[in-house]
């Protein structure tokens, strides 16, 4: 049961970081921010969120160890932002894949990512 609220709860947290990611990602666009920059910018805001929402609601952290937790958590996200940057070069710039789609897909793969590395290193118990 724990793990159904848990799964429940990181895909309306994760929605909600994946629009804020969104929003700050066309917005920049839109005023006429470089895409990779763009995406920089909304990686770093919408990680912000997610640390937040995911020691307070998803995983429900108790550790008192908030320094390692978080040292795990933007490595761990780091590591999926140079990801979703470098997935994006490739599907706008080398595939010609549409920014919209291309941007829309990355965050599906990039937020299945974050799940495993949240759940399997940074709130594990």
């Amino acid at each position: 049961m724990r793990l159904d609220k848990e799964l429940f709860l990181y895909v309306v947290f994760g929605t909600l970081t994946t629009l804020v990611n969104l929003v700050v990602y066309f917005v920049l666009e839109h005023l006429g921010v470089n895409y990779i920059i763009s995406n920089i910018i909304a990686w770093f805001l919408s990680v912000l969120f997610a640390y937040v929402t995911n020691r307070i609601w998803v995983f429900e952290s108790k550790s008192p160890n908030i320094l390692k937790e978080m040292v795990l958590f933007f490595g761990g996200r780091i590591f999926s932002g140079a990801l979703d940057t470098a997935l994006l070069y490739v599907f706008i710039d080398l595939l010609l894949i549409n920014n919209t789609i291309s941007k829309i897909a990355v965050e599906i793969i990039i937020t299945i990512l974050n799940y495993v590395l949240s759940k399997l290193i940074v709130f594990n118990e």
